[in-house]
């Protein structure tokens, strides 16, 4: 590994926030982007700079997303693909290299939710969410890994706070998501020395699309109670994180798990 020269206190010439956390350059790839906290963070990375690949399983959605990052300025391109079956994989990154260049960057967006207790919950529907939340993001970095390997690169898992602290009801969800933050922990010691930094993002209650009913009904009163800062997280709320761990702003950074809350997770 490439070491940097020793500075003094003062360090390099500070750069403003737009130089920090600039894009430019970078190809992205993330998945379950047609919608909700993946659709934003292609929009966001696009904005600073970044050529984003938009994956998904629904083609007119991730065609209207990519539709709105160019009327803004920005490069984007639809990768439809279900990242539950490995044998797309390839293609999928094949189609991002042919038309941005080499990646540089993975987000590993795409997810399910399975409500129901342990008890209740089937094989197949437990294979089923396991495949998705945490199957996928091993075989899409591992492939991600490869392809980056002496350029480096950074990888960007997003898990949950129900993968530190488990709620009862969401059982294979928690499981997942649990092993997902280990296994970013493991690929951050393994993948340091290509070059490739592995972070962690852990939301908790975000309202998107598929939730805004609920979080409008005063049933949502039993979340949000127990949130110190008052409220649920909109996926506005993420732009931060995601733009720092995509970014060169966290150089330095790797097996990092950011929790991004409210303080949710302090009260569970």
């Amino acid at each position: 590994m490439s070491e940097r020269p020793v500075e003094d206190d003062a360090g390099a010439r500070p750069l403003r926030a737009a130089g920090i956390f600039d894009m430019s350059g970078a190809v992205v790839l993330v998945t379950g982007a047609s919608s909700g906290i993946g659709r934003r963070f292609a929009a966001v990375l696009a904005a600073n700079g970044a050529r984003v690949a938009l994956a998904g399983r629904r083609r007119e959605a991730l065609d209207e997303a990519v539709a709105n990052i160019a009327a803004a300025g920005g490069a984007a391109l639809a990768v439809p693909f279900e990242v539950a079956d490995p044998d797309g994989h390839g293609a999928a990154f094949d189609a991002v290299e042919a038309a941005f260049g080499p990646l540089t960057c993975l987000v590993n967006n795409a997810g399910i939710a399975g409500p129901g207790a342990i008890a209740e919950t089937s094989l197949a529907r437990w294979r089923e969410i396991l495949a998705v939340d945490l199957d996928a993001p091993f075989l899409l970095a591992r492939e991600a890994a490869r392809r980056m390997a002496g350029r480096g690169g950074a990888i960007v898992n997003v898990s949950s706070i129900l993968g530190l602290r488990p709620a009862a009801g969401d059982g294979a969800y928690a499981v997942a998501k649990a092993g997902l933050t280990q296994l970013s922990g493991v690929m951050a010691l393994e993948f340091a020395p290509l070059g490739i930094r592995v972070n962690t993002i852990a939301p908790g209650y975000v309202v998107t699309s598929m939730n805004r009913d609920f979080f409008a009904s005063d049933a949502s009163r039993r979340i949000t109670d127990r949130i110190p800062l008052g409220r649920v997280g909109q996926v506005d709320d993420l732009d931060g994180a995601i733009l720092f761990l995509a970014s060169q702003a966290s150089r330095f950074v790797t097996g990092s798990v950011v929790v991004v809350d409210g303080g949710h997770l302090l009260s569970l």
